[in-house]
Order: C-alpha cells, then sequence, then structure tokens
C-alpha cells in the first residue's frame, strides 16, 4: 500500500473507532504497514485531530519522518511488523471492558467460543511495564506469540489483522467479549469450553465468510 492511501486508511480507522467508543482523547493508536515501514496516529493529538496530514511514517529501523512525533507506543507496532510479515495493521485501543479485564491481570479465559477469533482458546494478558517501552514491547511480542490479540496490563487492548478493516473490527468484537465476560463474571461463573471445542471453532472460524473476490466458493468441511 501506498504511503498516501495507508495515511487516509489509519485516519478513518480512527473515525471508525471513535465513532464506536472504542477510542477517545489521546489514547490509543492505530497503524498499518505503507511506505516501506509503517504509518501510526500521532502522539499527544486528540482523535478528532487526527487526519492523513498529521499521520506519521515511520521505517522498521524506528526512524519517523517528517516534524510530527509518532504514537508513544510506535515500538510495539514497529515491532510486531518486524516480528509478523502476515501482520499489515495494529490497532490498540483504551475501550472500556477490556481495559477495565487488564486491571486484573489475567487472561481472559474461554467462556465464549468467539475469544477464538483471538488465535487461542484464550485472551492472554502481557506483563506489565510503563507505557512506550521496550520492556512493554517484549511484553507484549511474548503475549501475541500465535495469537491475534492480547491485553496489556493495566492498560488496554492490542489487536492485529491482515489489514485496518480486519484489525479494527477484531477490537470491536473482543471489547464486546470482554464486556459479556464481565457480566458473566458479576451474576455468576461462567461454565468455561474445553480446549478440544476451542480448536474445533478455530478451524471453522478459518473457512468463515465470503470467499476472496474472483475465488472460486469454499467446498463444505468434512468436520463434524
Amino acid at each position: 500500500m501506498n504511503a498516501a492511501r495507508a495515511r487516509r486508511e489509519v485516519a478513518d480507522t480512527v473515525r471508525w473507532l471513535v465513532a464506536r467508543d472504542l477510542y477517545a482523547g489521546t489514547s490509543g493508536n492505530v497503524s498499518c504497514r505503507g511506505g516501506g515501514g509503517f504509518l501510526v496516529t500521532p502522539t499527544g493529538i486528540p482523535c478528532e485531530e487526527v487526519s492523513p496530514a498529521n499521520v506519521v511514517e515511520v521505517t522498521l529501523a524506528g526512524a519517523a519522518r517528517g516534524r510530527v512525533l509518532p504514537s508513544s507506543e510506535w515500538r510495539i507496532h514497529r515491532d510486531v511488523y518486524r516480528a509478523r510479515p502476515e501482520i499489515g495493521a495494529v490497532v490498540h485501543t483504551h475501550s472500556r471492558f477490556a481495559t477495565a479485564l487488564a486491571c486484573l491481570r489475567r487472561p481472559v479465559p474461554a467462556f465464549h467460543y468467539g475469544l477464538a477469533r483471538a488465535g487461542g482458546p484464550e485472551l492472554r494478558c502481557a506483563a506489565y511495564a510503563t507505557y512506550g517501552t521496550e520492556a512493554l514491547s517484549r511484553n507484549a511480542l511474548r503475549a501475541l506469540a500465535g495469537r491475534r490479540a492480547c491485553l496489556l496490563a493495566n492498560h488496554g487492548l492490542l489487536a492485529l489483522g491482515e489489514d485496518l478493516a480486519a484489525a479494527r473490527l477484531l477490537a470491536e468484537e473482543l471489547e464486546s467479549l470482554c464486556a459479556e465476560y464481565a457480566i458473566a463474571r458479576a451474576v455468576g461463573s461462567p461454565v468455561l469450553l474445553p480446549r478440544r471445542e476451542m480448536a474445533a471453532v478455530a478451524v471453522k472460524l478459518a473457512r468463515y465468510g465470503q470467499p476472496s473476490r474472483g475465488q472460486p466458493p469454499r467446498p463444505p468441511s468434512r468436520r463434524r
């Protein structure tokens, strides 16, 4: 993706997240690959003022181009792109329920099959470190091993995708699941799904949705 298009998509994603009450003020950050590195939201600029003009281009070596400073969490974005070539976008939110659960410093267990969208039987929680530090980036990468999302202790949610549309949708779905888990915990003890069921769901989800344009329809699975 060229840099101009990437800038527009990052700014559009911020507005999309704001409209769904997942992003507010200067909290959270968004990026996608482009321009030979990645394009990320600026630091300290309120979400309603984020525009293509102030989205920052950063190289995979960590050098920002231009006068606007990148998000204080640029290291997480850079390190994800370095470590995960299949990932094209990163969305980080301080959405209400995901952040509340992150403050418990515990994973969200397999109370609902939808958690398999994050890539495993539970939503992991990365160990705490000060925001914007290399330590936080290292902790996030550990929690993201083999996964597409994780909580950051006392901080928020990270969601990855092949593009911004996928990453922001995952962030929205996980926030909804975090709300449902919090409610379930408030009224009782959720019954957890076994790992074998979560593994079966992961197989089904890998085939979920419409086929890509120009591709033939996928045959039905032989799994029962």
